[in-house]
C-alpha cells in the first residue's frame, strides 16, 4: 500500500511516517518500480504501535526503545515496565506543572476586575519574571507604553 493508504490504516499522517523514516525510527519502505513507497501490513503494524506510544505521550527516543523490546523475544518485561513507570512519573509531573498553572491563572482571573479600566492584574502578573529577577523598563527593549484610556 502507499504512503497515504499506510496513513489511514495507521493513524499516523503520511508527513510523521516520513519523519520516522528519516529519523531512523522506522526502517525506510520498500519502493515500487515508481518510486512510490510500498507498505506492508507489517509496516502498519508498527505505525500503529508508535500511534498507540504517541497517545500514551512517550517521546520518540522512548519509542525508539519500545519498539527494540518489542522485536526482541528474548526481552524482559522488567526493561518495558521501568520505561512505562518513567512515563507515568514523567505524566505525573506535568499533570502537576499543569495545575499549578491552572491555579495561577484561576487565582489572577479572581483578583482582575474585568471591568473598562486599564489596570489588570493578569497582564501585570505577565509582565514580571517568573524567578523574581528584575527586567528592564518596558522602553528598553523596544516595547511603547500603550496610552491610558478613560
Amino acid at each position: 500500500m502507499n504512503i497515504g493508504q499506510a496513513a489511514k490504516a495507521s493513524g499516523v499522517s503520511a508527513k510523521m511516517i516520513r519523519y520516522y523514516e528519516t529519523t531512523g525510527l522506522i526502517p525506510k519502505a520498500e519502493r515500487r518500480d515508481s518510486g512510490y513507497r510500498d507498505y506492508s501490513p507489517a509496516d502498519v503494524h508498527m505505525l500503529r504501535f508508535i500511534r498507540r506510544a504517541r497517545d500514551l505521550g512517550f517521546a520518540v527516543s522512548e519509542i525508539d526503545e519500545l519498539l527494540s523490546l518489542w522485536r526482541d523475544r528474548s526481552r524482559q518485561s522488567a526493561d518495558v515496565k521501568r520505561i512505562a513507570e518513567r512515563q507515568i512519573a514523567d505524566l505525573h509531573n506535568r499533570i502537576t506543572a499543569m495545575k499549578q498553572m491552572a491555579d495561577t491563572l484561576q487565582s489572577l482571573v479572581a483578583c482582575c476586575a474585568g471591568d473598562e479600566r486599564p489596570e489588570c492584574p493578569i497582564l501585570a502578573d505577565l509582565e514580571e519574571p517568573a524567578d523574581g529577577t528584575e527586567l528592564p523598563p518596558p522602553a528598553s527593549v523596544g516595547f511603547a507604553r500603550l496610552p491610558n484610556r478613560q
